[in-house]
């Protein structure tokens, strides 16, 4: 399982770089969550700032610059780039610990030679006699093991060694252990000896703790953060539990060689493993759930039982985001349930408090019109209902007007398509910007309808051209990054034919962004009218988030356990 081909230096190295893995038992860990967000978002700065064949728009002018005639008919005379990623964003602070996927080259003693697959070590053993004042040579990851994801596992496979007396120990240990002895001999070091079969903590006195291994055996070796314990594997078995209160300093995974010969080989995920430590890990999330079951939301509100609670969180959610009918619907239906179950049906079914305000039925319009993709509407029902509202929120107020521009794009591309199916029916697809400009000039090949599209689009592109530059020249003096950021990434759209077939500029235009500006108006407008910005449901989730996230700093149980697992079990409604 672990003899893959080994690839020359620089493959390895690149693929170092390009790959990511995850284990399978954290394939669906709200640390691997993140993890891959992170990697997602560095790759995507990468691609971004290199020019290629998909992605033209590289070193050229700043946005909104003067353009030549032609470009508001979709003709890429000029085209612009965001600003390349400036190197201190591509790993930020929040991002979560990578996992361990090979040995390090600095962190390696002498004697040990890394081989390029940058996961098989062999030792040599001392090169001169001054080079034995130590007693064997050890190794650690790259990376120390995330706490984050609660449980850590990786495996070692004994390529070569001598069959009754292989001096291989496999373990873990912090930056501070010295690599010139055996895994577990040192302070600040755990190890698993395949010559005696027995555990060491920091001290050269084990104890006796399982079998012994050599050539051809696997051995696994893993670390439970929520308690504290450490574990060894053979062979695909588990043994006992080897080390109890193992504390809340980064370890690394670490293996330690004394024979020349010796040749092992690591698998710290890439690979499926021989043991099954999937079950283990659903084994921890379940012992997690139970707790969760167990507790009583009684405390969260006194005289509610957890049914009621949940509908009155919704139906607060459904009003303070302007829902007016839904909410009217949902406490209706709720009564009429009430009153479906009662045993006596002549008895009198209070109905959920519900307050119809005006300033809801505002809202609700101003919403309906941000999803509809109608930004004028939304302007025009701020300034109507809530004038000061935009003038205190300059920062909604910017990305409202962002937004009018990529909805301008999205139409222009919707309407470039719409034009290229038509003619694809009976005229080459590279022929429709020349009919275009043969319509204007009275070509009758076109039918009355085309030529009115042809003209309605090119209105759209010029006005979609002069909004945009009016919006640069407006911001041209603003010194906030993420506003220049914002007008870079939305003038990107223009330079491609149909952005909407580009994956990378295509999600700006997705539905999705409608929502995000919606939410930020919504709420800069309850603060205007001095109530909360957030539903108490919006504030439940983002105070449960907070404290799963702290409490799986070390390894907790929010390691074992996300907001996403529970969504996940709600029924998906049919597809229609």
């Amino acid at each position: 399982m672990l003899m893959a081909r080994a690839e020359d230096a620089e493959s390895s190295e690149q693929n170092a770089t390009d790959s990511f893995f995850v284990p399978s038992y954290l394939e669906n860990s709200a640390y691997v969550q993140k993890l891959r967000e992170a990697h997602e978002q560095h790759a995507q700065k990468v691609r971004d700032s290199k020019p290629s064949a998909t992605n033209p728009i590289a070193n050229k002018p700043s946005p909104f610059m003067s353009l030549p005639p032609g470009t508001h008919l979709g003709i890429s005379h000029a085209v612009v780039e965001r600003l390349p990623p400036n190197e201190e964003e591509q790993l930020g602070e929040d991002s979560p610990a990578p996992l361990p996927s090979k040995w390090s080259k600095s962190d390696m003693w002498l004697g040990l030679e890394l081989l390029s697959d940058n996961l098989s070590i062999k030792y040599g053993g001392p090169k001169s006699p001054h080079e034995r004042d130590h007693e064997a040579a050890a190794v650690r990851a790259d990376h120390c093991m995330p706490r984050q994801c609660g449980l850590y596992y990786y495996e070692v496979q004994i390529m070569t060694g001598k069959r009754e007396d292989t001096a291989v120990a496999v373990g873990f240990s912090t930056v501070g252990a010295s690599l010139s002895r055996p895994v577990g001999w040192e302070p600040e070091s755990w190890g698993y000896h395949g010559d005696d079969g027995r555990c060491f903590a920091g001290h050269n006195s084990g104890r006796q703790y399982g079998p012994t291994f050599t050539a051809g055996d696997v051995v696994g070796c893993g670390v439970n953060f929520r308690d504290g314990t450490a574990f060894f594997t053979r062979n695909g078995v588990r043994i006992a539990t080897a080390f109890h209160d193992v504390g809340k300093m980064d370890v690394y995974p670490s293996i330690s060689l004394k024979k020349p010969g010796e040749h092992i080989r690591a698998n710290f995920g890439q690979a499926p493993f021989v043991y099954n430590i999937d079950d283990l890990m659903k084994e921890q999330r379940m012992r997690v759930q139970r707790k969760i079951d167990k507790t009583s939301p009684m405390s969260l509100a006194a005289g509610m039982g957890e049914t009621e609670l949940i509908q009155t969180l919704v139906l607060q959610f459904l009003q303070h985001d302007g829902y007016v009918e839904t909410a009217r619907a949902f406490a209706e239906d709720i009564k009429v349930q009430k009153q479906a179950l009662a045993l006596d049906p002549s008895m009198h079914i209070e109905g959920m408090s519900f307050k119809d305000d005006e300033d809801a039925h505002n809202r609700q319009r101003i919403r309906r019109a941000m999803l509809e993709g109608d930004v004028d509407k939304a302007l025009k029902y701020t300034n109507a209902y809530y004038p000061q509202v935009l003038q205190d929120n300059e920062q909604v107020y910017f990305k409202l007007r962002c937004r009018k521009f990529i909805e301008m794009v999205r139409k222009a591309a919707q309407m470039s398509m719409a034009s290229e199916q038509r003619k694809s029916n009976g005229h080459p697809m590279d022929t429709v910007s020349q009919e275009m400009d043969l319509d204007l000039n009275g070509n009758d090949s076109l039918s009355v309808e085309d030529a009115e599209a042809i003209r309605e689009l090119r209105e759209l592109e010029k006005d979609m051209l002069e909004y945009g530059q009016g919006l640069q020249a407006e911001y041209a003096n603003d010194p906030r990054k993420e506003v220049m950021n914002a007008l870079n990434e939305i003038w990107g759209l223009v330079a491609y034919k149909n952005p909407l077939k580009e994956p990378q500029v295509s999600h700006l235009l997705d539905r999705t962004g409608r929502v995000a500006v919606a939410e930020e108006l919504n709420s800069a407008i309850l603060l205007s009218l001095g109530k909360s910005s957030r539903a108490a449901l919006e504030t439940i989730y983002a105070q449960t988030t907070v404290l799963l996230e702290e409490m799986r700093t070390d390894g907790g149980d929010g390691a074992f356990v996300s907001i996403q697992d529970v969504m996940d079990q709600v029924p998906k409604p049919p597809r229609l």
